[in-house]
């Protein structure tokens, strides 16, 4: 086992002897899938009961002020816990934070399913996020132990890069199917089945080393950074319904920031840390966590505004949105498995990431020309190709540059590290891109609004004027995240890596 005082930097002392368990694993690929099952539930459940809400509201007489708190419950204990369950995986262990957090996660949304007052569906949805937090970053954590040869490692990390990057679409896409034919808490009963498959192939199919009995949590640092975090999220989630401006917005924002840097501070002297900074000054790994975030603001913004748009101008039925979201998921599959996948061996990792940044920033481009009349073969589908490919071309190295390299003691952190970036950024992304469309379209009306009997076409128009112009921050943000890939993530390709190139000591044949 790894010295506990190694640095996670460079190739892993134990290196060598992981790629041979690997290889020798005959499960190695069925616990892949049941992995990417996991992954999956996770990320389509922060946008699977997006289409059901209505449904729910209606179920459950739930006021429109308190309905947020279906969304908002899920993405604050998920993104608040996510280093918490990251490092509780370094504790006892991947493979039983993983089983714990998918039967936690399962019976949570049975709970949330069986619904009977909205304080009951808050509450499960609270949970659903808590054990996810405990789910996701061992899943990754598992994985990246598991696939540690370079082909092997492309291909899998392609899997489960596609995974996280159309989750959203299909939860959608599932949301849609599942209001539309049979009921609303289809959306939560959905994962009960998945769980139960999950556990059944977490217990048959992966592997672990002990987690570290020896370590001790760092209980001021889950309460200032989780704390941070919370409050990170809260704030964002507040200001789309109240503004940029509120006090409340502005004192959860101004709290986060001092948390956050007193956890810095923390960590700095904590015997034990919850996040080692090492893992976030190495310029690869924070590259790649700038990447992920900056990638996920767009999207979510952008999958926040094609929902209104097609549902609201186009006149789209729930499950005709979900159908339309079919091609952003196809592409990020193709860039992912085939095009990431197969090139991150031979190449850099930036030479993907980059020109990936780039190609979802055309999409948007492309976004940013709609006009009320706008049809979904000449517009929205060529950007929703480009968007996804892009997406597919990013998500995969992404994943990989942040976990390669990492003492296999502080992989589940790095792992939670990760995900915090994709929730953070899909917070940020959702609260900051919906403020500035529905700023900019209530000026629209205002100045254009003349004739009361032109209302529903000034608004109309409003509305995607404010879409397009928030799309042009959301290319800057991609564009930005391609220049910070291009520049930070300096990592030769993984193949070359392996073949002992910043090795201590070249593997045969180096």
């Amino acid at each position: 086992m790894a010295d506990a005082r190694e640095p996670s930097r460079g190739p892993r002392p134990d290196g060598t002897m992981q790629q041979a368990d690997s290889a020798q694993d005959p499960h190695r690929w069925w616990g892949l899938v049941v992995i990417g099952l996991a992954q999956l539930m996770v990320v389509l459940d922060a946008t699977i009961v997006n289409v059901a809400l209505p449904s729910a509201q209606r179920a459950l007489d739930m006021s429109d002020s308190n309905r947020q708190w279906v969304i908002t419950a899920y993405t604050l204990a998920f993104g608040g816990l996510l280093l918490l369950g990251g490092r509780v995986a370094d504790w006892v262990g991947r493979k039983r934070t993983f089983i714990l957090g998918l039967i936690g996660f399962g019976f949570a949304s049975a709970v949330g399913g069986a619904a009977v007052s909205p304080e009951m569906l808050f509450v499960a949805r609270a949970f659903q996020g808590a054990f996810g937090a405990l789910m996701a970053p061992s899943a990754l954590s598992l994985l990246s132990t598991t696939f540690t040869d370079p082909k092997e490692r492309g291909k899998a990390f392609g899997v489960f890069g596609a995974i996280a990057g159309s989750g959203a679409a299909i939860g959608l896409l599932l949301g849609g199917i599942l209001t539309e034919f049979l009921d609303w808490r289809w959306c939560l009963y959905v994962n009960v089945p998945i769980a139960v498959l999950a556990v059944v192939g977490a217990l048959t199919l992966l592997h672990d080393r002990p987690g570290n009995a020896e370590a001790r949590l760092d209980i001021p640092g889950v309460v200032l950074g989780c704390g941070g975090l919370v409050a990170l999220v809260y704030g964002v989630s507040e200001a789309q319904p109240r503004g940029w401006s509120s006090p409340l917005v502005l004192g959860l924002l101004g709290g986060s920031v001092l948390l956050l840097c007193l956890f810095v501070l923390w960590q700095r002297r904590a015997p034990t840390p919850l996040l080692p900074l090492h893992i976030v000054k190495d310029r690869n790994r924070a590259g790649s966590f700038l990447t992920m975030g900056m990638a996920t603001i767009g999207m979510f913004g952008v999958f926040l505004f094609l929902t209104y748009y097609l549902q609201g101008i186009l006149g789209y039925s729930p499950l005709e949105t979900g159908l339309a979201y079919l091609p952003i998921s196809a592409a990020i599959i193709l860039g992912s498995t085939q095009i990431s996948g197969r090139l991150l061996p031979y190449v850099q990792p930036r030479m993907l990431m980059a020109p990936g940044m780039l190609l979802a920033a055309g999409g948007m481009f492309i976004l940013t020309r709609l006009t009320v009349d706008s049809s979904y073969v000449s517009h929205l589908l060529p950007a929703e190709l480009l968007l996804g490919l892009g997406l597919g071309c990013t998500f995969m190295p992404v994943i990989s540059t942040a976990t390669q390299g990492v003492a296999p003691h502080d992989s589940g952190v790095t792992s939670a590290t990760v995900n915090t970036a994709q929730q953070v950024g899909g917070s940020i992304g959702t609260a900051l891109l919906n403020t500035i469309a529905t700023s900019i379209t209530a000026d629209y009306v205002r100045e254009h609004l003349r004739d009361p009997r032109m209302r529903r076409e000034v608004v109309r128009e409003g509305v995607v004027h404010g879409f397009t112009s928030a799309t042009w921050v959301a290319v800057g943000v991609m564009v930005l995240g391609a220049v910070l890939a291009a520049v930070l993530v300096t990592m030769k390709p993984i193949g070359h890596a392996a073949a002992g190139e910043s090795a201590a000591e070249p593997a045969p044949g180096g």
